[in-house]
């Protein structure tokens, strides 16, 4: 592979292209503000304007999202997996029906395996402007949003009609659904009633995964973050790991499935036969399979780097919706 081959799967932070129009509360007041990115595959956007980076999918999604301080994302569900971790800033994640079930504050560096089928809002309450990564199950990301009905019924009220069709649709610019299409029905009392309300206490213990700690069990080896009998024990269609400056040996290896690098702190020195480059916070490496690569800190001081591999387990949900 040659280094214009590996730059063409690298997403380098400086180089992400911002969607502002990505989903239906893009005019509601308090959400207005929000930068989504697309970094591999199409995530979950409901926006031609979204620019997607790397538009081949191995079996997930990565995604991220960039907000102001006091900025917010509505409440909205998933049928499939969504991990995220804090690359920037200082966030209040909460779920349920009205988004008071629960809540947990996420640093730098954590990371949160939110459980599917609960509705879910996060806002930035840092000081400065934030980024969360994500990671989104299944080639398709699910098949798209649910949105809590209230979201639905205050976009509205600024512009924005999500279509049947899973396209939004902007007044504002006179653009309106073509006949045919009818707004997206909200979900019913029936689907609403059976949706979990989990407290933090049931949720916080077994989702969420400090920086702190992932530095510690990485002192040695990579720290399994997600997976089967990892910290974050889950089968969402992908394996997290956590490496750190003593993680790796410094060996070149290959694997026979895709193995994406998003680099958290410090910089990293990713070495294959054909070139070498470096890799930095924010950064998103898609290395194919089959590539013989060696990863390793580029300099001394603190380094850290999540990475997440594909597998053969179906992305499906922990905590079920049925209907």
């Amino acid at each position: 592979m040659t280094p214009a081959e590996m730059e063409a799967r690298i997403v380098r932070y400086g180089d992400l292209i911002p969607c502002k129009t990505a989903f239906i509360d893009a005019h509601t007041p308090g959400s207005d503000q929000k930068e989504n990115f697309t970094i591999i595959g199409g995530g979950v956007s409901e926006s031609a304007d979204q620019h997607v980076h790397i538009k081949d999918t191995p079996g997930f999604n990565i995604g991220a999202a960039g907000q102001p301080p006091k900025c917010r994302n509505s409440l909205h569900t998933h049928r499939t997996a969504e991990v995220f971790f804090v690359l920037k800033g200082r966030w209040r994640f909460f779920w349920g029906r009205w988004g008071d079930a629960g809540e947990v504050t996420l640093e730098e560096g954590d990371i949160f395996n939110i459980p599917t089928g609960i509705f879910r809002g996060f806002e930035n309450i840092g000081t400065d402007y934030g980024m969360i990564m994500a990671i989104l199950g299944g080639d398709d990301a699910g098949g798209g949003v649910l949105w809590a009905p209230q979201v639905i019924e205050d976009a509205a009220d600024h512009g924005l009609v999500l279509g049947d069709d899973g396209k939004l649709y902007d007044s504002k610019q006179g653009i309106h659904p073509p006949k045919g299409v009818g707004p997206m029905p909200v979900l019913g009392d029936e689907v609403l009633s059976r949706m979990p309300e989990p407290t933090t206490a049931e949720v916080v213990p077994h989702y969420v995964a400090r920086y702190l700690d992932m530095m510690a069990l990485s002192d040695r080896q990579p720290a399994d973050v997600i997976g089967p009998d990892a910290m974050l024990r889950d089968r969402p269609g992908f394996d997290v790991d956590f490496i750190s400056n003593g993680s790796l040996s410094g060996d070149t290896y290959s694997l026979n499935q895709h193995e994406i690098l998003m680099p958290m702190r410090g910089h990293w020195r990713l070495t294959w036969d054909g070139g070498t480059t470096a890799l930095n916070p924010g950064d998103t490496c898609a290395v194919p399979p089959g590539v013989a690569h060696s990863l390793t800190p580029a300099m001394t001081g603190e380094s850290s780097c999540f990475r997440v591999r594909s597998n053969d387990d179906p992305a499906g949900p922990t905590m079920p919706l049925d209907g």
